[in-house]
């Protein structure tokens, strides 16, 4: 098992991240989510990394805050968070709204790969595998 600490921001849960595409590597703040079924990265950042969010046709319908919208997929080069690096995974490309603390969401397309669990009274997630 394997511990890591996150950052307690207005009572939700976020860890630190690393994409690495074609143009180089970006580090994000992401927040834990286990509502969310992909992990979300913003267009900006992406097409910083090398990718081209537009240029694909496959997506996702995702709920927002505002309603349903589809998001583009991307498979990205590498994907680092919480210890663990997946080659060719999959995110999606969608901005969280204006004012946001973090860049994105950590879902459950990578939470699901391990055995893990959250304390959030100590902000720890721990990763059996």
């Amino acid at each position: 098992m394997r511990t890591y600490k996150t950052e307690l921001i207005k009572d939700l849960l976020s860890v630190k991240a690393a994409l690495k595409g074609p143009e180089g590597t970006r580090v994000l703040r992401l927040l834990v989510d286990t509502g969310a079924a992909f992990t979300i990265l913003p267009w900006e950042v992406l097409e910083s990394a090398g990718y081209d969010p537009g240029g694909t046709k496959k997506r996702q319908k995702i709920i927002t805050g505002s309603g349903y919208e589809f998001a583009p997929e991307i498979k990205v080069r590498e994907f680092h968070c919480l210890g663990k690096s997946i080659e060719d995974y999959a995110v999606l490309a969608h901005n969280l709204p204006p004012g946001a603390f973090v860049d994105g969401l950590l879902g459950m397309n990578f939470l699901r790969r391990f055995d893990f669990k959250i304390n959030p009274k100590d902000g720890i997630v721990e990763l059996y595998n």
